[in-house]
């Protein structure tokens, strides 16, 4: 017989289970750790039986919360996963980290500006600590390509009045005459036109065109391996839709548990910019 799975957690649910987990990292007890977040304690309990992650997170929560009941003085930061001596396990120190918080004011402020740097500042980190977070986290990876072409999106959408062929922007250029052709032959003009074909096919698609010094081998090596990882980015990206479908088909609404108010520290820091 095929094993059960247990069925994927709507966006609501999987904050409820956010929620829930915080608080009972904090208390060490189930029961209160329901009460504060306002859940039902034996949905909570039906979810850890069907769920082993869930259990497993429902257990390191409670292992945390003894640990900084017992030594305050050495648990003050967030729970991590890392790797020691080839096993991963959940340690906890008092060096101030990146916690989920962190990263959602990061990536708040990311879909914003499109700025890597300036969306550190907002979330208090140094830009380079959100690279090796993406490196070691392919969930964080994912979500900071998506606020980057969220940004990205919202910056072109700022600017496509003045890309605008109506804005008359850039055309000035067209309302002067244009400066003499410089005396050259017939070759010299064929070859200058075939090095224009090249710039601006250079310019429309960059990546089509070989770079200075690579060989042929590695060019093709290159778009092969551009290809895979597109193939990887098209499929992550439609598995993102379907689960946005599904979530507009339940009627998907913002909750309670929604966090939030990242607005501020972006400002502060885009303050400090100017």
């Amino acid at each position: 017989m095929p094993d059960r799975k247990p069925r994927p957690y709507s966006r609501k649910q999987a904050l409820q289970n956010a929620a829930f987990l915080e608080q009972l990292e904090r208390t060490g007890n189930a029961r209160d750790a329901a009460r504060v977040t306002g859940l039902n304690r034996s949905m909570l309990t039906k979810r850890r039986n069907a769920d082993p992650d869930f259990a497993q997170r429902w257990e390191a929560a409670l292992t945390l919360a003894a640990a900084r009941l017992a030594r305050p003085d050495q648990t003050e930061g967030p729970a991590r996963v890392v790797r020691s001596k080839g096993r991963l396990q959940l340690r906890v120190g008092k060096t101030r980290t990146i916690d989920r918080d962190a990263e959602q004011r990061f990536l708040a402020a990311l879909s914003a500006t499109a700025n890597v740097r300036l969306s550190a500042a907002a979330a208090g980190f140094a830009h380079s600590s959100f690279y090796a977070r993406a490196r070691n986290h392919p969930g964080f990876a994912r979500e900071m390509r998506v606020a980057l072409a969220v940004g990205s999106e919202r910056l072109e959408a700022a600017l496509l009045e003045s890309s605008l062929p109506e804005s008359s922007v850039h055309d000035h250029w067209q309302h002067n005459d244009p400066p003499p052709i410089p005396a050259m032959t017939a070759a010299q003009a064929m070859q200058m036109i075939a090095w224009n074909d090249r710039r601006a096919k250079g310019l429309a698609e960059p990546d089509l065109a070989p770079k200075r010094g690579e060989s042929n081998a590695a060019y093709l090596e290159r778009k092969a391996k551009d290809y895979r990882a597109g193939l990887l980015l098209a499929e992550e990206e439609m598995r993102m839709v379907e689960y946005a479908q599904l979530e507009w088909r339940r009627g998907g609404r913002r909750t309670q548990w929604e966090p939030g108010g990242w607005e501020v520290a972006l400002e502060i820091a885009l303050r400090g910019k100017g």
